[in-house]
């Protein structure tokens, strides 16, 4: 069996500046010791409850952050941006999908690093109606393959919304609890560890049950963009099928989340491109 695990730095244990999360940044080394700790300890738990394969998505920012040598063999890194579907590239064809240091969406009041894909650019997605963090968007998109999100560890503002609303099946590990945007509590690294391999334990077993399932979206999707100015929503609208809204948003139709998924990175790039021209 192969088992999935998406990746982020937000929603790790300890992890609560903008210098954690950037290349440069004074405190990027031991961000990155945390999330390779953590997702080391999930995909041991994995190996050792029969998942012989484990494919780990590196998602944060240039997604180049967790530490490859310290990997087993049974491990498979996915590395690097732009890539298609950034955040589960890799997931195809696995079993089960768990999704690690995740956060809430832009927004969310008391919680880390609130954002939606870009903070830079985005200032909300929603699907078919519905706002959606990027753990939801990411668990639309591994729902497509017929895979299950069973297990989310990461702030807990994430956990007991989007997570307990639309996958209540999936195994919650709370990383950390924001006092503000920049400050958080989180348990000792050796509490957390004990508590992702229960988690694991009893994710699995609820899969091997049958008591989880893929996340679905109906087909096709309307996609709501709104980005964080009007000058992003200029280019954005170019797009083609695409609506302008108002001032800072568009809307198109997709095929599916797939399809949905790769429109909304270009638009994200798009947005970026804009930000960079007025930079100069």
């Amino acid at each position: 069996m192969r088992a999935f695990i998406s990746v982020d730095l937000e929603g790790m244990p300890f992890v609560v500046s903008p210098q954690h999360l950037i290349e440069k940044g004074i405190l990027y080394t031991e961000a990155r010791k945390i999330a390779t700790e953590i997702t080391l300890t999930a995909a041991e738990a994995l190996y050792g409850a029969g998942f012989n394969e484990i494919v780990i998505a590196d998602s944060h920012g240039p997604m180049v952050n967790i530490l490859p040598e310290e990997l087993p063999e049974y491990v498979y890194l996915v590395r690097g941006y732009p890539r298609p579907i950034a955040m589960i590239a890799g997931a195809e064809n696995c079993d089960v999908a768990l999704f690690l240091g995740y956060h809430a969406k832009a927004g969310t009041f008391r919680a880390i690093f609130d954002h939606t894909y870009s903070g830079a650019n985005v200032g909300k997605l929603e699907l078919n109606g519905v706002e959606v963090s990027e753990y939801l968007l990411n668990a639309y998109a591994v729902g497509h393959y017929g895979i299950p999100a069973v297990l989310v560890g990461g702030d807990e503002k994430l956990l007991e919304d989007d997570v307990k609303r639309f996958t209540p099946w999936a195994e919650r590990i709370s990383f950390k609890r924001a006092f503000s945007r920049y400050s958080a509590i989180s348990p000792s690294l050796k509490v957390l560890k004990k508590d992702l391999k229960d988690g694991i334990s009893k994710a699995v077993e609820k899969y091997r049950k049958g008591e989880t399932r893929p996340l679905k979206l109906e087909y096709p999707i309307k996609v709501k963009l709104t980005f964080n100015n009007s000058g992003m929503a200029d280019v954005g609208e170019l797009l083609p099928g695409a609506n302008r809204v108002d001032g800072k948003t568009v809307e198109f139709e997709a095929k599916d989340i797939i399809e949905a998924y790769k429109a909304f990175q270009l638009l994200v790039f798009a947005a970026s491109g804009v930000t960079s021209i007025f930079r100069r």
